[in-house]
């Protein structure tokens, strides 16, 4: 009963949203005003395990509503405490099982849904529509969306093996809508096309969080990388590997020795970011590994993650090329880039390209 009324609201949403309607006055037309559903309420501000009663049971008729599955028995027993726990995981929450204010407050949102749905595309959820929190921190994600945490999702639906998945756009369009769909049929979940806190829970189990430093294999060795040649240009060698010039500050030195190390490695999407040693990379998990080399990143970034990162600008001897699909970088005048792979199948290249399109940052000194 509680999967088909939020499966009745999701379908709402989602047909006012992707059935195409275009129109001259669409974008002045007031927005549709989707009906919340009639929620459970909890009138105690922290339930824990041992806690039994009316609120508890609303607690179980909540997470089940955001599609974190649990029985519905008013008492607060293991059951519920690891589900209160997935929903904390999946909404960027303090991890800790008990369900305090700020969780309640959170799941109440959650499970309210799309408030309202403009005809121009807009959605928004709960009071706080941001456009830049990350992925999971204003649930249900639900198409019409557009921001960081929609960028994020896709991101992470590649990343679990969608080749069809589209490149990441921050925007929750029709492609996304059956992204999400083929991810959800894939671990039995409810197929309605939007991200629910369950949903999202598993997503990112599915995925795995990011590389952390000292974590097995982390490229940051801080150790003088050798051979060195004269100069302060760096050469790619007939065999693909590059070596650094002597002039180079060290921090070159280290991103061109921690390039060497995955120069070969097959293009994978996704790898690089789950771990530090992988079967694979991409762009970004391809840029994210050297610059580690250097301890420039504790753990890798998204393409567009990069956006704000360092000084704008080209750099004296790092220049970072990026923008929401793709990444690659020059390091001491040669290129270090995942597209057009040079001679020998590396990543270093001594052709340049056009960075048309793309936004241009450096590190911080360099």
């Amino acid at each position: 009963m509680i999967q088909t009324r939020r499966k009745q609201l999701i379908a709402t949403v989602l047909v006012a949203l992707l059935i195409p309607a275009a129109s001259a006055t669409a974008a002045t037309t007031a927005p549709v005003a989707t009906t919340p559903p009639t929620l459970p309420k909890i009138h105690i501000k922290t339930l824990r395990s041992g806690s039994t009663g009316a609120d508890v049971t609303a607690l179980q008729q909540l997470l089940n509503l955001v599609g974190i599955a649990v029985p519905v028995t008013g008492n607060y027993l293991k059951e519920t405490t690891l589900a209160v726990e997935h929903f904390q995981f999946a909404a960027r929450l303090t991890v800790n099982g008990v369900a305090t204010a700020d969780t309640l407050n959170s799941l109440v949102l959650s499970a309210r849904g799309p408030r309202s749905v403009e005809s121009s595309g807009g959605t928004t959820v709960g009071s706080d529509p941001s456009v830049t929190r990350k992925f999971g921190m204003r649930l249900p994600v639900v198409g019409g969306m557009s921001g960081r945490d929609v960028r994020e999702l896709q991101t992470y639906l590649r990343r679990a093996g969608d080749r069809h998945a589209p490149v990441p756009s921050g925007e929750f369009d029709v492609h996304t809508v059956a992204a999400v769909k083929r991810f959800e049929a894939k671990h039995k979940r409810l197929v309605d096309g939007a991200i629910d806190a369950g949903d999202a829970y598993t997503l990112r189990t599915a995925v795995g969080e990011d590389a952390t430093p000292g974590a097995s294999g982390d490229p940051a060795s801080g150790s003088t990388p050798l051979p060195l040649i004269p100069g302060n240009l760096a050469k790619v060698t007939n065999a693909g590997i590059a070596i650094a010039p002597e002039n180079a500050p060290l921090a070159v030195q280290q991103i061109i020795a921690a390039g060497n190390k995955i120069a070969y490695k097959p293009y994978l999407w996704g790898g690089g970011h789950g771990r530090w040693e992988d079967s694979g990379y991409d762009c970004s998990g391809s840029v994210s590994y050297a610059l580690r080399g250097a301890k420039l990143l504790s753990s890798p970034l998204a393409s567009y993650d990069f956006f704000g990162w360092g000084r704008g600008g080209r750099g004296q001897w790092v220049t970072l090329y990026t923008n929401s699909g793709h990444i690659y970088m020059t390091v001491a005048g040669i290129r270090f880039d995942t597209s057009g792979i040079g001679s020998n199948g590396s990543r270093w290249q001594r052709d340049m390209r056009s960075s048309s399109g793309f936004q241009i940052r450096h590190p911080n000194g360099l």
